[in-house]
């Protein structure tokens, strides 16, 4: 299991700006759907951006327009770049890659989780 490696989380102020990373480039297969999850203490993990293989993408409803996901299929790195932050974004952020060996699905690597705290 191939753990990826998130960066670029922290403290940032309301309205402010942050772009993670999720580094997947240790992964030895092709990579499929890349996801950006977060979640609360005593909350469920909840999905917030997806894009597929092909560059599709889909949001949560509660970030739509603040929050872009993007992908580097060489580097199999998966980025979300926010603005707008607001306090109910602050949350640990985890990245999520599938990944394929020719057509067969075989499985998905997580990252370790960063900290997105949004405050005055």
């Amino acid at each position: 299991q191939v753990r990826l490696v998130e960066s670029g989380g922290g403290l940032v102020q309301p309205g402010g700006s942050l772009r993670l990373s999720c580094d997947g480039s240790a992964i030895p297969f092709t990579a499929t759907d890349m996801r950006w999850h977060r979640q609360v203490p005593g909350k469920q993990r909840e999905l917030v951006a997806a894009i597929s293989e092909r560059g599709q993408t889909n949001y949560a409803e509660a970030v739509k327009g603040r929050f872009t996901i993007s992908r580097d299929n060489v580097q199999k790195t998966v980025y979300l770049q926010m603005t707008g932050l607001k306090p109910e974004d602050t949350a640990v952020y985890y990245c999520s890659i599938g990944v394929r060996a020719g057509r067969e699905p075989i499985g998905t690597h997580w990252g370790q989780g960063i900290q997105v705290t949004v405050s005055s």
